[in-house]
């Protein structure tokens, strides 16, 4: 694996470095300009159209993961704040629940126009905050985050032929708390359906990733949203406690940990609240032995490395049929050894940075975790900066069912390879998880795909491909990865008190 300072990173691409890294075709780093995003030195709280302080005056840091510098300081939330922008989103709501929905359609149009204007800005901020490599920012999320405003703009006026009866209605206001690994593509996912279907908004971004937030504060602004019908306030999980125990919020939407998830649904649970709960993963790709293997290589590598494997619904367990596993983990092997990781903002750049110490802490102990239950650990060669947090991708065979790793989301690059012999064994492993997000299928048989894929306890599967979503295609789990779907027209329900046949709610 070849690598870089995070100053000046480079990338390799497969066919260009297939023979390994002491024939790597180096790059010349590409790094995209910091100077498309001006970072004010701090930041308050978005309530009722306006920027302001916290109430007790607190404020935290939000730090590069790539270099550890502190980017700015933002107000800290704590239940006062909450509460008036709960407020704020109760008054407006009156005003944007009873706009026509063709009225509403507009504003969400704006917003995902403005979106796309300002799309290379927000890519870099995001990639600053975050840590992701600009590549991704840039070409999957900021265009995923204008597709799904644009999106939801569509069903604004159609609510009433959504299958939620003939008059469904806004349920009042939605707290919504999103995590750190997709912060402006996980907004979108919350705020354009609740926003379409006539509710208001008191969203708490992720304490180490508010600012792009922020900026899509000041994009409603921009678009002339209504005050108080988009509310952002971040904060610790104080802040996410305090909004989700609010009486004045109609609708809880939470993406993160499964044991954040648990806590949440007992909190809820007895009260009128509707929600949605979107948790952990350990997401199984199971590879068949007539997969054309360097399609499936790459679904592999897209399926884990993709944001260094903080994903939800990584393919963290790779399922390969024994008679073919040689083979197939070798090209695997030249393929790692060929990406490219550093600095974040460089165009070239494959792996970027872990989000933050904590969670690059619980990736170490995990891997280390596996090394000591007698997994087999192998990375490519690679030399990681001196600042910053970073694991190299690192995949673990001899793993059995036992492990701790094929068992416990890791939320890094790190894969566990598991083989089967029959396809009734790779369902039957790929089902003996706590989880139930996702899963791939690797086959050139249709058919064999498609009777694996109605046997997976998952809520997506993908056939010949990883992580490909979409606005229009509902996203959810079973089991401990939570209930309810986002996205599609499945994403209106849970915003929406659905009407009788007859037009009574």
């Amino acid at each position: 694996m070849a690598s870089a300072p995070a100053s000046a990173s480079a990338s390799a691409s497969a066919s260009g470095s297939a023979s390994g890294p002491a024939s790597a075709f180096a790059y010349a780093p590409a790094p995209e300009s910091r100077s498309v995003v001006d970072i004010a030195p701090s930041y308050g709280l978005f309530i009722d159209g306006e920027f302001t302080d916290a109430a007790d005056g607190r404020v935290f840091k939000t730090v590069s993961p790539a270099t550890e510098e502190v980017l700015s300081e933002v107000a800290r939330a704590g239940a006062e704040d909450v509460d008036r922008a709960v407020k704020a989103a109760r008054k407006a709501f009156a005003k944007w629940s009873a706009l026509p929905g063709s009225e509403r359609a507009k504003y969400l149009f704006r917003i995902a126009r403005i979106i796309q204007e300002r799309s290379r800005e927000l890519a870099v901020l995001e990639t600053l905050d975050n840590g992701k490599p600009i590549r991704e920012t840039r070409d999957h999320d900021l265009p995923l985050v204008a597709a799904h405003f644009f999106y939801y703009a569509g069903w604004a006026d159609k609510l009433a032929h959504a299958g939620f009866g003939p008059d469904p209605r806004p349920l009042g206001v939605a707290g919504q708390v999103i995590p750190w690994n997709f912060p402006l593509l996980m907004l979108a996912w919350k705020i354009a359906p609740a926003l379409a279907a006539g509710n208001t908004v008191v969203l708490k971004p992720a304490e180490t990733t508010p600012l792009s937030a922020l900026f899509f504060a000041d994009v409603c602004r921009q678009a002339g949203l209504p005050r108080g019908v988009v509310n952002i306030v971040p904060g610790y999980g104080d802040a996410g406690a305090a909004l989700v125990e609010h009486e004045g919020v109609d609708k809880v939407a939470f993406t993160g940990s499964t044991a954040v998830g648990k806590a949440i649904a007992r909190q809820v649970a007895g009260t009128r609240k509707k929600l949605t709960l979107e948790l952990g993963g350990k997401g199984a790709n199971i590879v068949f032995d007539d997969a054309p293997v360097d399609q499936a290589v790459e679904g592999i590598v897209t399926g884990i490395f993709f944001n260094q494997g903080q994903v939800c619904c990584a393919g963290s367990r790779l399922l390969v049929q024994e008679s073919v596993q040689e083979e197939f983990l070798d090209a695997l092997k030249r393929r790692l050894s060929t990406l490219r990781l550093g600095d974040p903002l460089d165009k070239n750049t494959d792996i970027g940075a872990i989000n933050s110490a904590e969670q690059l802490a619980r990736i170490e102990a995990l891997a280390e975790t596996g090394e000591a239950e007698g997994a087999e650990r192998w990375s490519p060669a690679c030399e990681l900066p001196s600042t910053g947090y970073w694991f190299a991708p690192t995949l673990f065979t001899g793993v059995t069912q036992a492990h701790t790793i094929a068992r416990d989301e890791i939320f890094g690059p790190v894969l566990s390879v598991l083989t089967f012999r029959t396809p009734a064994e790779a369902v039957a492993k790929a089902n003996n998880s706590q989880y139930g997000l996702s899963a791939g299928i690797w086959s050139e048989k249709g058919s064999r795909i498609l009777a694996v894929a109605d046997r997976l306890r998952a809520g997506v599967v993908w056939a010949n491909t990883f992580n490909k979503l979409d606005p229009t295609s509902p996203f959810g789990g079973y089991k401990e990865s939570g209930y309810g779907r986002e996205g599609g027209r499945h994403g209106l329900e849970a915003y929406l008190a659905p009407s009788s046949p007859e037009g009574e709610r």
